[in-house]
């Protein structure tokens, strides 16, 4: 199933694919569904910047938390730019955020891989 829909200045396409309980968004960027929490954003050194941005800031208005995954130097770069642009994003939101960086080892067809993951969450506001 494919669906189209627009995020910020993003157009996003969705795939779900009823075999995985997985949407795909972003060229390579995957945002898997877990009840009320959204899961891994997927990034790939071909994923655009931009989209992978919209679909960050995307989860962070519903969710108030995202990951974001990248495996590799090109991609690392591609996520970290769409956290940058996220974070623009979110300014008409009054939205601030904060990213966490962290590895993990990740099975990628039999093999471990380490990739580098963002935690993504909204930056507390302080009191005055």
């Amino acid at each position: 199933m494919n669906a189209q829909y627009t995020q910020g200045n993003a157009v996003m396409t969705e795939h779900h694919d009823e075999d995985e309980d997985r949407s795909y968004f972003a060229n390579d960027a995957a945002l898997p569904q877990l009840e009320n929490r959204a899961d891994v954003i997927k990034v790939s050194a071909k994923s655009r910047s931009t989209a992978v941005a919209g679909a960050i800031a995307a989860v962070i208005r519903e969710h108030r938390y995202a990951e974001v995954q990248a495996i590799g130097a090109g991609a690392v770069n591609q996520a970290v730019k769409a956290l940058a642009i996220a974070r623009g994003y979110l300014t008409g939101d009054e939205i601030d955020i904060v990213c966490v960086p962290y590895f993990t080892e990740v099975d990628i067809e039999g093999q471990e891989r380490t990739a580098v993951r963002f935690i993504v969450e909204p930056r507390p506001v302080l009191p005055a």
